[in-house]
């Protein structure tokens, strides 16, 4: 690249769901002329994007109990925004990128029944669609659901037959292939470039890698928990720090027919067990994920331990006694403690199919198997000054630069962050840009996102 090929309007770091879709709404709704992603892997979506590492799973809110009703209000629109994305693609590229799923979510026991008859009427009329099933009725919809169950243990779910299973590796590169086809602007993807800083200079940003550097006037950093390091290295986000969640996942025989999600506990910062049919493994399903305490910022990548602890702050005696003040919560440190068993080597399968058969009752432990290669990171964010878990998206906005940390439901709803970005991006033009965002909604959305359309359980910009 000549030095003069090397300046953006705009620079995106990050080849994830949401770094690309950024790249696809910059490139096709707004005039912006010159814009560059940089991703430091050789092939887009390898993180969290990656099949492997995340459940599949197009978040709406119907069936994730954890979330407020105000969230799910607002979820239900942005996610959509994806579904509504893939639906005008070419059918051969919608085949492989989404396919249709029904999915549920089950309680088992009485209080979890309570609870969630209590949602349903909550949640109702914002989901037409959702049906409350007996016994019956989800014997009918995923037998293997209520084959073998105690006939005395009190179950209820509430279904959704028209879910989606979404491949969000693939969509990252759709995004990308969108993208460039606009040749009327300079639309750079940048590979294997590892971006060892970024350095503030008078009119934007000096993107340093390995191999170049790169100038930004505005610089979007996507990199989920290495967007706080970067962060912080540019003074932000100091009172953060990170609790690295490392998930990973079993299989048996296809027993599912869609989706089951198993009632949240809202104290929880991670997934409860679930079981989804794997879209890129056929006739099996895939259970999981487990959670652990692992100081890294990539699955089954020991080299961004280092990274982790840059991002961290454990340098500080007070991020540590935040973590003591999270983690050591009665209910969170027993779960944790009862994960380390699932990863035992050899009889961490036999411990974790208890967990399987709460969803699918006559599973064998010898049916159970570790999906080898499965599992990704969540790392959640906690302020160490009010030791508070952050639950959800988080956001630090600077001088003419953003940092997004999306663990989930950031790829669901990475078209309504790449919209909500735009926005923050033209401001940081002063109007030098146009952003169609009017266009953009009618390509896009299905129903009009609420007044307070912010999707993100604690935002926080500076």
């Amino acid at each position: 690249m000549k030095s003069e090929d090397k300046k953006y309007d705009v620079v995106i770091i990050g080849g994830g769901a949401s770094g690309t879709a950024l790249l696809y709404t910059l490139a096709t709704y707004t005039n912006i002329s010159k814009i560059a992603l940089i991703e430091k892997y050789s092939e887009i979506g390898m993180v969290n994007s990656n099949a492997i590492n995340n459940s599949q799973t197009l978040h709406t809110g119907d069936i994730d109990t954890h979330y407020s009703i105000d969230k799910a209000r607002q979820v239900k629109p942005a996610s959509f925004m994806v579904a509504q994305y893939i639906s005008k693609l070419p059918k051969e590229e919608q085949g492989l990128m989404m396919k249709r799923m029904q999915k549920m979510v089950l309680a088992v026991g009485k209080d979890e029944v309570a609870q969630l008859n209590a949602r349903y009427e909550e949640i109702r009329e914002l989901f037409p669609a959702l049906v409350k099933l007996d016994r019956e009725g989800i014997a009918h919809v995923e037998p293997e659901v209520m084959r073998g169950r105690n006939p005395k243990e009190a179950v209820l779910a509430l279904f959704d037959p028209e879910g989606f299973a979404i491949n969000y590796g693939l969509l990252s590169r759709s995004f990308v292939a969108k993208a460039k086809a606009n040749t009327d602007k300079t639309i750079d993807v940048l590979m294997e470039h590892l971006v060892t800083f970024i350095e503030k200079v008078d009119t934007g940003y000096m993107v340093h890698t390995k191999d170049a550097v790169i100038f930004g006037t505005v610089v979007i950093v996507d990199t989920d928990a290495y967007s706080l390091g970067f962060a912080k290295s540019l003074g932000y986000g100091k009172e953060f720090s990170l609790i690295p969640i490392a998930g990973s996942f079993y299989f048996t025989p296809e027993v599912l027919r869609g989706k089951v999600y198993r009632v949240q506990d809202a104290r929880m910062p991670f997934s409860a067990a679930h079981g989804d049919p794997d879209l890129t493994i056929p006739n099996m399903t895939r259970f999981g994920p487990t959670a652990r305490f692992f100081p890294v910022l990539e699955s089954r990548n020991l080299g961004t331990m280092r990274d982790y602890f840059v991002s961290s702050g454990l340098e500080q005696m007070r991020t540590w006694f935040a973590f003591f003040t999270i983690l050591l919560e009665p209910v969170r440190f027993t779960y944790l403690v009862k994960n380390l068993l699932y990863e035992l080597p050899y009889v961490g399968k036999f411990f974790f199919a208890s967990q399987i058969r709460k969803i699918v009752p006559l599973v064998k432990r010898t049916d159970v198997g570790r999906a080898h290669g499965f599992g990704g990171m969540r790392l959640q964010r906690v302020n160490i000054n009010t030791r508070e878990l952050l639950l959800g998206e988080g956001k630090i906005i600077g001088e003419n630069v953003i940092f997004n940390m999306t663990p989930s439901p950031g790829a669901s709803v990475c078209l309504y962050n790449a919209r909500r970005d735009t926005e923050q991006i033209i401001s940081f033009f002063h109007a030098a840009f146009i952003f169609n965002k009017k266009q953009m909604d009618q390509d896009l959305l299905i129903t009009a996102l609420p007044k307070n359309d912010d999707v993100s359980a604690n935002g926080y910009s500076s």
